[in-house]
């Protein structure tokens, strides 16, 4: 089991539907959060909040630099912040490209980068260091009406599967979470398209409780079917 008592814990996406209750939970377990998003109005009672937006280059750097002077180091990563968009391949031209994989794949592949140097130091003095990406589902099973988004998603699980096999023997757990459709609202924000009808997805409170669950279980993978 790792001891979340004390971690130093860098969590992006706080404000969001899965995020609000993935911080919930690990300050339950006695973590200690630095909590990221783009609306302070939405950080407020989760932790030591600080706004940054990934998209933008050196963000994520400034990010983990400003958790880990907070925290004193950085015992852990969960990042859960993303946008969808929904629409024929065909017309994703290169601005929505561009939004969706600098959101949902290039800045979370800057954030973890950012991220490693801090997680292997503390590896090395308190055992337990993980980081923990929140892909999705369409990871694993690309959906017509969603291929940008699919693309982006497979992108980054590709990359965090891939760190993950790199950093194993140093200790830090990087876990891939592939979460079914979960109803966090973010369906209803796409930034290009509308949402098909979905059946009824996850709670986040389920989402939210395996994730934190793994996390002190030293599980290594979280796939779609780890949430039956």
């Amino acid at each position: 089991m790792t001891d979340l008592e004390g971690a130093a814990v860098l969590l992006t996406g706080a404000g969001g539907g899965l995020g609000r209750p993935i911080a919930q939970r690990l300050a339950a377990a006695g973590a200690r959060l630095v909590v990221s998003g783009r609306d302070a109005a939405r950080l407020e009672g989760l932790g030591h909040p600080v706004l940054a937006d990934l998209r933008l280059p050196g963000e994520p750097e400034r990010l983990v630099a400003e958790a880990a002077a907070h925290l004193g180091r950085l015992d852990g990563l969960v990042h859960a912040a993303g946008v969808v968009a929904f629409g024929p391949a065909e017309q994703a031209d290169d601005d929505l490209l561009d939004e969706l994989f600098l959101a949902d794949a290039i800045g979370p592949v800057r954030l973890l980068r950012a991220a490693l140097p801090h997680l292997l130091r503390a590896q090395a003095q308190r055992p337990g260091a993980f980081a923990a990406v929140v892909s999705a589902v369409v990871a694993e099973r690309p959906q017509p009406g969603m291929a940008a988004y699919s693309a982006a998603k497979a992108a980054l699980s590709a990359f965090t599967r891939a760190l993950a096999g790199e950093v194993r023997r140093e200790g830090v757990r990087v876990l891939d979470v592939r979460p079914p459709h979960t109803e966090t609202g973010l369906a209803g924000r796409p930034v290009a398209g509308s949402a098909p009808r979905l059946p009824r997805g996850l709670e986040p409170d389920a989402v939210a409780e395996r994730v934190v669950a793994a996390l002190a279980g030293q599980e290594r993978e979280l796939p779609s079917t780890a949430f039956g």
